[in-house]
Parts: C-alpha cells; structure tokens; sequence
C-alpha cells in the first residue's frame, strides 16, 4: 500500500499518461525563448534497493519541495516498500526518510507530482521586494560557497564598473560564461567547492561548480542568489538534445540552476553552465561560443528558463536527519546508509536506484 502525504496544497493531481516528450520529438522551434506558457505535469518515480545487511540501514530520497507560483508547484508524494519506518520530512530539505532495523534486503519507492512551465523574468520594472530575513539567508556563505578572500576578491573585479543591481548581475554571468568550461570528466553534477576553483585557476566543472560560482560571485557582490537543485524530466522544446532529458529513464540527469535577487524585478533565473554544456555537448558538439546554438542560449539563460526540469530544494550544508555522516553541501541525489557508512550516490549501479519521469495530464 502507498502512503500518501501531500507537500503543497492545491497542486492539481494528474491522471493520465501523456507522450513521454511529445513536444520534443516534434521538429524544434526556431531560436531558444522559453517564455512562461501552458502548465505541465510530471510524475517522478525514485526506486531503491539496497543490499541484504547486518544491522540498521537508512535512506533519503529528494523530492519536490521548491514552490513559486509563477513555475512550480510540487504535488503529493507517495511512498511504499519494507521498511521499518518512513515518512515525508520538509527540514532540511524535502525528502521522504526510511529506516530498516533487520537484514532484508531494503525496498524503497517514492512516486511525486510537479506541475512546471516556462519562465521568462522582465528586465524592467516590477515592484517585488525582499524580506529583510531573506535576504540575509540568500546573501549569508555556505561552506562551499564563501563569500570572503578571493570570492570577494574576483566578485569585485568583475562588478567594478557597473552602475546598478541588473548591471553587476549580468557582469557576473558573462565572466562565468566566459572563463569557465564544461569538464565531461567531472563525476555527477561537481562539488561546487568556488573557492578551490578559484585559488587553483582550474574553472572547469559541471553545473553544481558553474552555477554556484556565480551564486558565490553574485552574494559576494551584494546580491541575494541561490542554487536551486532539481533533474531533468522531459526533451527541450527548443530541439537542443544537451538541455533535456531524451528518455523516460533519468536516473543521471540531475541538474541544478541559480537565480539572482534583483529589487523590483524579483528572482531572476540564470544558467551559465547550460551555456557551457551546449558548447561541448550539442551535436556536432565542441561548438565554438559564436556557434548560433551557443550565442542563443546564451542569450536566453540570462533571464528565462525552458522548464523541461523540476526543483527539488535549495538547501546547502544538508545534514540527513538520522545520518551519521558529515552535512551533504547539498541534497541532489537519492542517499543511503548502512552500518559501513554512506553508499556512493554517484554509483546508481552498486548503490542501486534508478529514477523515471512522465508526463501526465491533469
């Protein structure tokens, strides 16, 4: 029997299947400009299955939590398997928590609802304002994220001449696009540690090391900004085969955004590290960054976001409830742990789970 806990009130519940990425495989539209447009909902299905063990086992399983009524709105979650407890747990970060006491081999299923469109942020006007606590949550340093020695350093280079909140954004952005590059070598989605980046002059990496450069540069810099964690769920609109998730199986199509705070404009997305992936992986891949396919979503991912992706939190320095590990520096993956410690969340084939979306119709 499932168990059933809803995360967000009101979000509508889907009921029947819809073509697993029927925008997708239709001829592409030309250029890239998401803009924000008709809803879509997905259901996200995470299974885990650990080896038969001595003694206590635990599981974490990210589910979507991250709501803003503009582009996303988490649905219920629904859980079952064989162990001893589970439940759904909003702190630190959404995600159904599981503990097994005997030496069965632990079964875990979470199935969630999301419903998402496309964004698309206004440049000019708006009167959107910030909470003095939110702004200090979004300004304050994590652990991998510092904001002082040669972040604030490098912050202050880049926004030099800028004359206003928009003008250090963007100046940020285009240096990160800039000066970093897409390693293919670099396991999972990266660390995110900016200040090695930095000190080591080595700006390769992955999304979770090019987005939270920026987001270090931009708190360094004055600006409230935040990673956002999330996977891809379904193929771009837009035709671009490296910004979608081109099957149903998405157990490695993890992927995590930023947005910056810009008073009156509101929480702008970005994603210079999409930039860099469509530089080294759309076909015929390697693309120069005058490429069109590169300049286009260059272009776009200052300010708009195709939603073909789910937010799952925006939590850094992540301590599983029950763990008896060191805080995550942040919570992407589904994690597990047994009386040897916590299993490798980058090896889903010896960690066993695997994750599927599809989408559906309310």
């Amino acid at each position: 029997m499932f168990h059933r806990r809803t995360i967000l009130k009101g979000a509508g519940a889907a009921v029947a299947v819809a073509a697993m990425g029927r925008a997708g495989s239709a001829q592409a539209e030309t250029g890239f400009a998401p803009k924000p447009g008709a809803w879509r909902s997905f259901e996200i299905r995470t299974k885990i299955e650990l080896a038969a063990a001595k003694g206590e086992a635990r599981a974490w399983v990210p589910v979507p939590s991250f709501s803003a009524d503009d582009w996303t709105k988490p649905g219920d979650t629904r859980f079952e398997g064989n162990a001893a407890t589970a439940e759904l747990v909003a702190l630190p970060a959404g995600m159904v928590m599981a503990e097994w006491k005997g030496s069965d081999a632990p079964k875990l299923e979470v199935v969630s609802r999301v419903s998402t469109r496309d964004r698309a942020v206004p440049l000019e006007g708006g009167s959107a304002t910030l909470s003095a606590d939110e702004r200090a949550k979004y300004l304050a340093p994590s652990k991998l994220i510092p904001t002082d020695g040669i972040v604030k350093v490098r912050a202050d280079e880049i926004v030099k001449s800028a004359t206003d909140d928009r003008a250090k954004a963007k100046a940020i952005y285009e240096w990160v696009v800039e000066n970093t590059f897409r390693d293919a070598k670099v396991r999972g989605c990266g660390l995110g540690d900016i200040a090695t980046m930095l000190e080591s002059g080595n700006l390769g990496g992955k999304c979770a090391d090019i987005n939270a450069l920026y987001v270090g540069l931009a708190r360094a810099a004055g600006l409230p900004a935040r990673d956002v964690y999330g996977i891809r769920v379904a193929p771009s609109q837009f035709g671009y085969k490296s910004l979608g998730a081109n099957s149903e199986t998405i157990t490695k199509a993890q992927h995590c955004r930023a947005e910056v705070w810009l008073d009156g404009i509101g929480w702008l997305p970005v994603d210079p590290a999409d930039v860099r992936k469509v530089a080294l992986e759309e076909p015929p891949t390697k693309l120069a960054m005058d490429d069109p396919k590169v300049t286009a979503a260059r272009k776009a991912l200052f300010g708009s976001w195709e939603t073909n992706w789910l937010a799952y939190n925006d939590a850094h320095d992540v301590k599983l409830p029950g763990s008896q590990a060191a805080p995550l520096g942040f919570f992407m993956y589904p994690q597990a742990e047994t009386v040897a410690g916590l299993l490798d969340c980058l090896d889903p084939d010896n960690f066993r789970y695997s994750i599927t979306a599809r989408e559906v119709t309310a």
